[in-house]
């Protein structure tokens, strides 16, 4: 009998043991593929990631959750003894503590969002090297905590409500289409970050400058109606402010945004979630190999 012969007999001999199927992970063919099928059947660690992330954070602190509390609570009477009481600034007719936390609000949420989710995919590098799963739950996880933070920074506003008199209008209906856009806005840029953060260690040093003078640009301390009208349409390219005078329209019932602005606010947002969302998925399979 020829070797051939014996070789061909020998690979079509069945096998005692059953053959476990084998699956290899790689990347999509499409230049872009959102995989909505994979992010629906990984859905439940989404939630473990965020209550993870939740324990993390409070666990073994000393002030815990009152941290969620304070932070706002002391920045806004810093504004309002440096902006309020000695710059004397404008508050289009609010008391001016409550006009800058009203600011304050959506303003932690986005910077406490952003921070957290662009440095997500570091702070879990070693989750990434071991298990496969979808890396957009690390800054969408980060970002969903940061809602807590802006429920107790809530309490803290509806006292200090009852302490000025001031009763809710109908436009607080409209609070959670705001809270949404800030959310979005941070997970945009979230996306972005934390995908250039990867690549270069040193955006990691960037990000608190970014925020220190993306702050100055948002009308947290200073109403919108300060800057005039012909810059309005370019000023609010800077989508927070859209969502600080929305906050401030749906709890104070003080002017609300302009179509220009909000519409200027909405299609940056959309760009930098679309475009940031590209750029991490066409990173998402090589981030275990840089890390």
């Amino acid at each position: 009998m020829t070797a051939k012969l014996i070789k061909q007999r020998i690979e079509t001999r069945a096998s005692p043991y059953p053959q476990k199927p084998s699956f290899v992970l790689g990347p999509s063919n499409r230049w872009f593929s959102l995989e909505l099928k994979a992010l629906w059947e990984y859905r439940e660690l989404l939630y473990f990631l965020a209550w993870r992330d939740v324990k993390v954070r409070y666990k073994q602190t000393a002030l815990g959750i009152a941290w969620a509390i304070l932070q706002p609570l002391l920045a806004m009477l810093a504004f309002t003894l440096t902006f309020g009481y000695l710059g004397k600034m404008p508050s289009d007719g609010s008391p001016y503590p409550i006009f800058a936390l009203a600011a304050l609000l959506p303003w932690q949420l986005f910077s406490n969002a952003l921070s957290a989710s662009s440095n997500s995919l570091l702070v879990n590098g070693r989750v990434i090297a071991k298990i496969y799963f979808p890396r957009l739950f690390l800054p969408l996880s980060a970002v969903a905590v940061s809602l807590i933070d802006l429920l107790c920074s809530l309490v803290v506003f509806l006292g200090m409500m009852v302490y000025y008199h001031i009763t809710p209008v109908p436009a607080v209906l409209t609070l959670p289409f705001f809270v949404l856009l800030a959310l979005l806005s941070a997970l945009a840029c979230g996306l972005w970050l934390g995908a250039l953060m990867v690549q270069f260690r040193d955006v990691q040093i960037v990000i608190p400058f970014l925020l220190q003078f993306w702050l100055l640009m948002t009308p947290v301390a200073y109403p919108t109606s300060m800057i005039p009208e012909k810059w309005r349409f370019i000023y609010g390219l800077n989508p927070m402010v859209g969502v600080v005078d929305g906050f401030r329209w749906a709890l104070l019932g003080q002017t609300p945004p302009s179509w220009n602005t909000l519409l200027a606010s909405c299609i940056v947002t959309a760009l930098l979630f679309f475009s940031g969302f590209v750029y991490f998925k066409q990173l998402e399979y090589s981030i275990a190999d840089i890390l």
